[in-house]
């Protein structure tokens, strides 16, 4: 095979050690490989710069699993062109049983090209997506505490999550601080409630009756504390680092479809970026996002089609923002109640996702502003089909159809 990279070398990184192979030229009878092993710490990681350098080596490739690359490639990113590769990719090659010939496979591929990099971001996106995806976790765990609060009040006999839809709402909390505070009569706890919530005193009444205990007063003061703690957000520090990326309003832009807010607008900044060119479609954008189908064929049959997980960040919050515009009427909300009429609310959802993400690749790429089409968009399509689906389903309940034109009948 032709060799791409003369001068390269592969790793093989662990918790602890990274096994180094490099091939480089040997004079004029092939290839010189040599291999090492270091240790993951900073000074071990500065001799394996050191090591790759006297070689002169140019190309980096390495296979890790969870988060071990990291400090390998904070390391050498500054003075080589670093691939981190998908360890699923060369998994099942036979006859690698040690890290040494992982290491060596690893280089052999790269010297003639035959791995893919994976989507590497810059420094200061590392830094963005670092927040954004910690405030995703601090959301999860605050529901988390939620279902806490829910659990103990149901063992108290207390039924509050019955009536209001939020218990840690205005009057929810203001309930739950008077329950904590050793207050137990119904009626008093029914008239904390504000705004619309005063229309349900006499179903309060009756949910806020129930058995509390001073351990039950404990575990809701220790949960709410814990919630409040998590409230604290990195909004700030998150909104210091979104600037250079909020090019020609773009946050705005994004904004204005259906169904994405400035939440999930940031996730999908900080895991894809700004600069499409790495993606050289909007179909690539979309497979590495997991919101494509697969595909699966042999012998002339296809087999499953299910998209991958891919990012788990991005996905779920895409999926998110495509249930929330099912209820709009819109173009993507119509779109949502007729795929899930036939496919399913979840299939729906990830359809609806794929054309959410397809449109903010465009607005990223182009510079454009989002086109609402508006809910009528599909029966405008196909009017004829439309308009015979429709008369038919009428007759079928016993009427007889007559038609004619808005301008004929006016």
């Amino acid at each position: 095979m032709q060799v791409v990279n003369e001068r390269c070398a592969g790793l093989d990184v662990h918790k602890k050690t990274v096994v180094g192979c490099i091939i480089v030229p040997d004079g004029q009878t092939g290839w010189q490989q040599e291999v090492r092993t270091f240790k993951t710490t900073t000074a071990e990681l500065l001799k394996l710069a050191d090591w790759l350098r006297q070689h002169k080596v140019t190309r980096v490739a390495m296979e890790s699993t969870g988060v071990y690359w990291k400090p390998v490639f904070n390391i050498l990113e500054a003075g080589f062109a670093v691939m981190v590769v998908n360890a699923k990719h060369i998994k099942f090659v036979p006859g690698r049983k040690t890290d040494v010939k992982d290491a060596q496979w690893i280089a052999e591929l790269l010297q003639h090209g035959l791995l893919k990099s994976s989507f590497i971001p810059e420094a200061p996106q590392r830094d963005l997506r670092e927040l954004v995806r910690y405030r995703t976790h601090l959301i999860q765990e605050r529901t988390r505490e939620v279902n806490r609060v829910h659990k103990v009040l149901e063992d108290a006999n207390l039924k509050l999550s019955s009536v209001a839809t939020d218990i840690m709402g205005v009057s929810g909390r203001a309930m739950l601080a008077a329950l904590i505070a050793g207050k137990d009569d119904p009626a008093a706890l029914a008239d904390l409630a504000k705004g619309r919530m005063r229309n349900k005193i006499e179903e309060l009444e009756q949910a806020l009756t129930g058995r509390i205990k001073d351990c039950h007063r404990l575990l809701l003061r220790l949960h709410l504390e814990h919630i409040d703690d998590l409230n604290a957000k990195l909004e700030g520090e998150i909104d210091k680092l979104m600037p250079p990326f909020d090019q020609d309003g773009l946050m705005e832009r994004m904004d204005e479809i259906p169904g994405i807010n400035q939440i999930t607008a940031q996730i999908t900044v900080a895991e894809i970026g700004t600069d499409m060119s790495r993606f050289p479609t909007a179909n690539h954008l979309t497979a590495w996002a997991g919101l494509a189908p697969g595909k699966n064929e042999s012998a002339g049959r296809n087999r499953s089609a299910r998209t991958l997980k891919a990012n788990r960040y991005l996905r779920p919050a895409l999926i998110q923002a495509a249930h929330a515009a099912g209820k709009t009427n819109t173009y993507l909300g119509e779109k949502y109640r007729r795929l899930a009429r036939r496919r399913g609310k979840k299939r729906a959802a990830v359809a609806v996702a794929r054309t959410m993400l397809v449109i903010v690749y465009h607005l990223m790429r182009d510079g454009t502003r989002f086109e609402e089409r508006g809910a009528d968009f599909f029966d405008q399509l196909k009017p004829q089909s439309t308009q015979l689906w429709l008369t038919r389903r009428l007759e079928r309940l016993g009427y007889k159809v007559t038609l004619e034109p808005i301008e004929t009948a006016a």
